[in-house]
């Protein structure tokens, strides 16, 4: 008996409830990035000024610290994704625990660069509790940065000199 390949129900989901789905998706992303904008800044804040507690110092370290690790870590994730992509779907993984991992620089990056009223009270709340933080922040990612470059440059020039040693040994065995 022959298959009859009217009868087989469709292989995947419709259109329709694709679509239904992508616009639950967008909805959630929008509500979520409406009430982070208003929150997050000021929880952030909050947080860093706990920590703090008004010191100059101890803003500018912390700052510093958080600075230096958040923006180094991404990176690093990044680069790991870059050299172990397999498919889209590990890519996005990486991506995804790379965008996790700059949160602390980012919701710092919101309050400094905000316009809206979460990211105004955070600026109140740093300039009170937690002085220092924003300067040593943007210190720590930019040391940060200028150190992954340079950690980066070093490892590529010695693998090129290993690989040019490697050259001229063969070359210089050839010739004897």
């Amino acid at each position: 008996m022959a298959d009859d390949d009217t009868l087989a129900p469709p292989a995947g989901p419709s259109i329709g409830s694709r679509l239904v789905r992508v616009v639950l998706i967008v909805a959630a992303v929008a509500v979520t990035v409406a009430v982070g904008s208003a929150v997050i800044p000021r929880w952030w804040a909050q947080r860093i000024g706990g920590v703090v507690d008004g010191s100059l110092m101890m803003g500018s370290f912390v700052g510093l610290i958080i600075g230096l690790v958040f923006i180094i870590l991404p990176l690093f994730v990044l680069i790991l994704g870059w050299r172990y992509r397999d498919g889209l779907k590990r890519a996005v993984v990486f991506f995804a625990v790379a965008c996790v991992l700059s949160l602390p620089n980012l919701a710092t990056l919101r309050i400094v660069m905000g316009n809206g009223n979460g990211a105004h009270a955070g600026d109140r709340i740093l300039d009170v509790e937690g002085p220092g933080f924003r300067g040593g922040s943007l210190i720590g990612a930019i040391l940060g940065l200028l150190l992954f470059v340079g950690a980066g440059y070093l490892m590529t020039s010695r693998r090129r000199s290993r690989d040019r040693v490697r050259d001229l040994a063969g070359q210089a065995a050839e010739s004897q």
